[in-house]
């Protein structure tokens, strides 16, 4: 990776910056003046900032550590102990003249810096997916393809690769086409299919698993891949005692029209050419305590957004964990489907995954 593409201005946005991480997979940029080091602005930066102020606009310089972490030339041979002592993923290499000759980046093949993860893992995979006709009418959305595996085994493979070896799958719509896939697949994981009589919404069908679960779990609809280190969503949401802790992505619409503030009387007060307009999102992946489960009603339909606001209305803390809008693909829609296929089979891919697994047939339910 060029030094170039791991700099940033610190004029530029967070979510300029959150943007260039994404595509260049580095997790930390870094900022010169007059060709000295002079700053640093890590992911961990910009989450704080946003858990902190709110504020998704604001500029790179209002987030940046100007004390950064460097070596020396002579001293590159200590990057890797440096950055385990440090727990950070890359660290600028500068001459005498503090200008930037190189950044060494972590090199897990030597060392392994993030600890896994190994939590239940539940997959809402219930739903009819109208919103995927006409490929629902054939397949449970599920098993839609993205490129050669269907959507399901990408997310599970995906948490595997984050430690994690319990799954739970909660089914109803061609519930039998689901299980015979992936009863016939070679698994080094261990996958519990919890049957819905009913259609129980995307979160009444977590009352199923009353008595299995005894640890925080991740919660997951089968349509959504998100990129993002979840022993350090793991870590935040006990360090914050959430009961609920929901991963949102950022995310910049520009309005394609000119948009009018009106003042008294119909005057124009302001004309504002094509603005953006920055929020975070609901991505559909949470970290939930188990007491969740445990105090829902029996076969309640209910979606999960309602129980959080439940949850919310009893003084119950839920929290958010931003993450970037490229680290979150959606393919519950056409589009989406469409725009997920392509991240995959692009030549660089943070979400990519092996597909060595042997494929089944799809059986008829």
């Amino acid at each position: 990776m060029g030094i170039k593409v791991i700099k940033i201005s610190e004029e530029q946005s967070i979510l300029e910056a959150m943007e260039q991480m994404n595509r260049t997979g580095s997790k930390v940029l870094f900022i010169e003046k007059k060709g000295r080091l002079s700053a640093a602005v890590s992911d961990g930066d910009i989450r704080r900032w946003i858990l902190k102020t709110q504020n998704l606009d604001t500029l790179v310089k209002n987030v940046a550590n100007y004390n950064p972490k460097f070596l020396y030339i002579e001293e590159k041979h200590k990057a890797n102990e440096y950055m385990r002592q440090y727990g950070i993923n890359a660290i600028p290499i500068v001459d005498e003249r503090m200008a930037i000759v190189s950044i060494a980046m972590w090199n897990e093949e030597n060392t392994k810096l993030k600890n896994t993860l190994n939590i239940p893992v539940v997959i809402m995979a219930g739903g009819l997916g109208t919103r995927l006709y006409p490929y629902t009418k054939i397949l449970p959305k599920p098993l839609i393809p993205v490129g050669e595996i269907p959507i399901a085994q990408i997310i599970i493979e995906k948490f595997q690769k984050e430690g994690c070896t319990c799954f739970y799958m909660i089914i109803n719509h061609m519930k039998n086409m689901i299980k015979a896939y992936f009863n016939e697949l070679k698994k080094d994981y261990r996958l519990t299919f919890i049957e819905e009589k009913e259609f129980l919404g995307t979160g009444g069908g977590l009352s199923l698993l009353k008595g299995q679960i005894h640890t925080p779990f991740i919660l997951t609809n089968c349509d959504i891949l998100i990129d993002a280190d979840f022993r350090e969503v793991y870590d935040y949401h006990l360090e914050q005692k959430n009961s609920i802790t929901m991963i949102c992505s950022m995310k910049n619409y520009k309005i394609p029209y000119g948009v009018i503030e009106m003042g008294n009387n119909g005057e124009i007060r302001s004309i504002r050419e094509k603005p953006g307009v920055s929020f975070l999102a609901n991505t559909g992946c949470y970290l939930v305590e188990p007491k969740i489960i445990e105090a829902m009603e029996d076969t309640c339909k209910i979606d999960f957004p309602d129980i959080i606001e439940n949850l919310r209305n009893k003084q119950e803390k839920v929290g958010v964990y931003p993450i970037s809008e490229y680290a979150w693909m959606d393919m519950g829609q056409l589009d989406g489907l469409e725009q997920m296929k392509k991240r995959l089979n692009s030549d660089y891919d943070i979400l990519s995954c092996s597909n060595n697994a042997e494929k089944p047939s799809l059986g008829g339910e």
